[in-house]
């Protein structure tokens, strides 16, 4: 039988067995070699914080009401970076094709059948497996550099140098932009300078990172990106850009903002903060940009080796291992960057 992770309660996480999907007409079956763990979004299951798991998502007023909530534990199949082999595709399906690689969103589960058109344009034979997997994080550091609207000549901070933010910094010196990386873990910092960070900062500097940010820059960044999900780390982005600076919000947030304090730099350099998340592109660019286009573009930089996401890998774990992985991810352990998780089906030699 295939194998699904499950959260079965906050602090509860393993892999269990689940049904056979059955091949339907226009889909295909795809083998999971590797699946890689998201250190924000999927925590929030881990730890039971994410806002579905407590209120009720109202899709059609695009509000949180009280309520009950719309997801409830066992909580399975989380997961958005994900390569696999096809290895069944239904009668009439002429792309992808039995032994394609291809990666895609299907969530950490051993095998997913899929429609056939959702990743007939995501192959990946040939390229190195594990690359595949950064496709999704890779299109929400871009997302996240549109939103700030990062240009030529441009200086713009980056906080937060996980994984995402390590992929803005790259991305926003590939768009010739200076970029300065700001972390509280100095070997993230050393991973912000092998992306191409002009300057480094530590987020724990005396008197805040946002005024050492302004005070490299000469006065202020043109725009900041903050990724890190926490609060004081977006008030001290507000701090460090130029009047009428931007702000690209594009942490998960979770509970309150003590530390935001908008009746200061917010209000006074009259700061325009948006807010970047994967499911929509930024408005301004209008229909030019969509989800495809990001994924598209970003794994482009990777197959032709401008941005080396290998590099950010520092552990692949046997899938059945996964509560060791949460584990290590919520007590903040500073050694791990980009887990992956490795199925039976992953060949040996990858």
């Amino acid at each position: 039988m295939p194998d699904v992770v499950s959260f079965a309660a906050p602090y509860d996480v393993a892999l269990v067995a689940c049904e056979t999907q059955p091949l339907v007409p226009g889909a295909v079956r795809v083998r999971t070699w590797y699946s890689g763990v998201s250190a924000g979004t999927e925590l929030t299951a881990y730890r039971g914080s994410n806002p579905y798991l407590t209120r009720t998502w109202d899709a059609g007023r695009r509000l949180f009401l009280e309520g009950a909530p719309s997801f409830s534990y066992p909580v399975q199949g989380w997961g958005y970076s994900e390569v696999g082999e096809v290895v069944e595709v239904a009668e009439g399906v002429t792309r992808p094709a039995v032994g394609d690689v291809v990666h895609g969103i299907w969530g950490h589960r051993s095998e997913a059948v899929l429609p056939a058109a959702a990743v007939a344009e995501r192959l990946w034979t040939g390229q190195d497996a594990l690359s595949g997997t950064f496709a999704r994080v890779g299109s929400i550091a871009l997302n996240a550099l549109l939103a700030a609207d990062v240009r030529l000549g441009d200086r713009v901070a980056v906080f937060g140098q996980g994984v995402i933010g390590l992929l803005a910094t790259r991305l926003a010196v590939l768009a010739a932009a200076q970029a300065v990386a700001i972390d509280a873990v100095e070997t993230r910092l050393d991973a912000a300078r092998a992306m191409g960070a002009s300057h480094v900062v530590r987020s724990d500097v005396p008197g805040g990172a946002g005024a050492a940010v302004r005070s490299w820059s000469g006065g202020g960044v043109d725009a900041a990106i903050e990724l890190s999900g926490n609060d004081g780390a977006l008030h001290e982005a507000i701090r460090c850009v130029v009047v009428d600076g931007t702000v690209a919000a594009s942490g998960f947030y979770q509970g309150g903002a003590a530390h935001l304090r908008l009746g200061e730099e917010f209000h006074h350099n009259r700061v325009r903060l948006v807010a970047s998340q994967i499911s929509g592109t930024p408005v301004a660019l209008g229909p030019r940009w969509d989800q495809p286009r990001l994924v598209r573009t970003f794994m482009d930089q990777v197959r032709h080796g401008r941005v080396d996401v290998r590099s950010l890998v520092t552990d692949v774990v046997d899938a059945a291992d996964v509560a060791s992985v949460f584990e290590r991810l919520d007590r903040g352990d500073p050694e791990i960057l980009q887990a992956v998780l490795r199925f039976p089906a992953a060949p040996e030699d990858r």
